[in-house]
């Protein structure tokens, strides 16, 4: 359907696609990929950067995204429609495995805990709202951090001193094992813990993507151990992707590829 706003429309189309990109990009590149009229980008670009929501750089003949575009993506967490969309999702997991679940947030070589749903007749665990854990340890911050590139993971975790653990014995207690751990995540599609994080509990946990197929959040199921078998660890595995692609496709109105 034909927008009514035009200028709207591609303006949003224009700040759409800069925040899919990795790095600025040209003017041209945009008219290109777009199929908009060079003269029609460069004078939205000009109200743009006029307003804050795109940076040009002069000696590069780029333009990024700007400050004001940050602003919006903070006061859009501010608002927690992440939480509160995943908060019925987790529930509904909940009520059909009856194991407690989570989901979590990569903020740097931490996640953040943002919904915790409880299993009746479970006990506590340390996956509290808010609660900031070493995603290296835990299997929601595996799920992400197995969708990284190289390169990225290796700023995050440069040696040993960014790795910690919280017991004697961690599989992933220098880099070389971090990069064993997320491949053996790669090749599953699926990251896992056993007593890394607490003792006697294990978790399972697969990413939320966004429409570019980026992980945006982990969701997860943890149990007992010693309850666990490998036909039932299957089920949950299966009950928690079909759950995240559920949250993904609430928030962004398409189904990825979990």
């Amino acid at each position: 359907m034909t927008s009514k706003v035009p200028a709207a429309d591609q303006t949003l189309r224009i700040l759409r696609w800069l925040s899919e990109r990795r790095r600025p990009v040209s003017a041209t590149s945009i008219a290109r990929e777009l199929e908009l009229p060079r003269s029609t980008v460069y004078h939205l670009l000009k109200v743009m950067e006029d307003n804050g929501f795109v940076v040009h750089l002069p000696e590069e003949h780029l333009f990024g995204l700007g400050v004001s575009a940050f602003e919006l993506s903070n006061a859009y967490v501010a608002q927690d429609p992440l939480a509160r969309l995943a908060a019925p999702v987790l529930s509904a997991l909940v009520d059909e495995l009856e194991e407690s679940a989570h989901l979590a947030v990569l903020d740097g070589r931490e996640v953040i805990y943002v919904v915790e749903e409880r299993a009746r007749h479970r006990p506590s665990l340390v996956t509290d709202v808010g609660v900031r854990m070493p995603a290296h340890l835990t299997a929601s911050g595996r799920s992400m951090l197995a969708e990284l590139t190289a390169v990225q993971v290796r700023a995050l975790f440069p040696d040993r001193s960014a790795l910690s653990s919280r017991s004697e014995i961690s599989p992933v207690s220098g880099p070389r094992e971090l990069r064993a751990e997320l491949e053996r995540t790669r090749l599953r599609g699926w990251a896992e813990e056993d007593g890394d994080v607490t003792p006697d509990f294990a978790s399972v946990a697969v990413p939320v993507h966004d429409h570019r197929g980026l992980p945006v959040a982990g969701m997860a199921v943890t149990y007992m151990s010693h309850r666990m078998d490998a036909a039932r660890k299957k089920k949950l595995v299966e009950a928690v992707r079909r759950a995240a692609r559920v949250l993904s496709t609430r928030l962004y109105g398409v189904g990825p590829r979990n």
